[in-house]
């Protein structure tokens, strides 16, 4: 069984010995300091030159996200939690701000949660949430269109592109 999928049921640790339970658990501070928990979080096929050490989706992973309710529920949990980090909240299939949103620290040119944000839209499509990508990519979409100072248009294209399986 892959180590993601043994992640993802809560019978092992990332490699830095971390259940996912634990890290969702993690107050924003922690989530904006610590940079190699993402790829564990939200698997890509590639590797991450950010943390090597993580593993990679594979066909058979990714069919038992894709056929597995439960997983996906952890996954949303995950999403849930990033959401909050980045003052969103999921409300009835809708991505929207958060009554308490503000300028957050994402929200200046260059900030490396850019990136974070399209591996979590890429990862939700390619496991099945496409719909929660979806709504999230709105969600951003709206916040872009208010924040360009601080957000490029090749970050908005990134985003796109991970949210469009087509692209």
């Amino acid at each position: 069984m892959s180590a993601i999928l043994r992640y993802y049921e809560g019978a092992a640790t990332d490699d830095r010995g971390r259940y996912l339970s634990e890290i969702q658990g993690w107050p924003d501070a922690r989530l904006e300091s610590v940079h190699d928990f993402i790829q564990w979080m939200f698997p890509l096929a590639e590797r991450s030159g950010a943390n090597p050490a993580a593993p990679v989706l594979d066909d058979h992973t990714v069919r038992e996200f894709r056929s597995r309710p439960e997983l996906q529920e952890t996954l949303r949990a995950s999403f849930v939690r990033m959401l909050r980090f980045y003052g969103l909240e999921l409300d009835s299939g809708v991505v929207k701000r958060a009554a308490d949103f503000r300028s957050k620290a994402w929200l200046t040119p260059g900030n490396h949660n850019h990136l974070r944000i399209t591996r979590v839209l890429k990862s939700l499509r390619i496991l099945g949430l496409e719909q929660d990508a979806r709504a999230f990519f709105d969600c951003l979409a709206e916040i872009y269109a208010s924040h360009r100072q601080a957000i490029s248009p090749e970050t908005f294209r990134y985003w796109q592109a991970a949210t469009d399986a087509n692209v």
